[in-house]
């Protein structure tokens, strides 16, 4: 069994488009009306996990809740969070719980919770 991707529901695609793009390197892999008037994107490499997007057109509220979040591996921990305070993104950390990991987390545009790992 292969894990293909986990959905988030947007407050606004384009905004979480241009995050995951600017701020993890996502690229849009297909995107598409989901006929009810909204649009769903995935996002993400080929034969990775995607992220699905979906911004419906009731606008309603959304709602991730504070127990889930997103770890994705990356090289420079350091660049990352440059990348961040660049950008204004707040982020808690860098924590360091062993001396094979550090890491911090921050959220994206409609509240999911993302955590940059670097293994050291």
């Amino acid at each position: 069994m292969k894990f293909l991707w986990s959905t988030l529901r947007v407050k606004n695609l384009e905004e979480s488009i241009s995050f995951y793009e600017e701020v993890l390197g996502l690229s849009v892999s297909r995107r598409f009306s989901s006929g009810s008037g909204g649009e769903i994107a995935f996002m993400g490499g080929a034969g990775d996990t995607e992220i699905e997007l979906i911004a419906d057109s009731e606008g309603r509220d959304i709602n991730v809740g504070s127990d889930i979040s997103w770890g994705f591996e990356v090289e420079d921990l350091d660049g990352k969070m440059s990348l961040l305070n660049q950008k204004g993104i707040a982020f808690e950390g860098p924590r360091s719980p062993n001396e094979s990991i550090r890491f911090i987390f921050f959220t994206d545009p409609n509240g999911m919770r993302i955590q940059f790992a670097e293994n050291l």
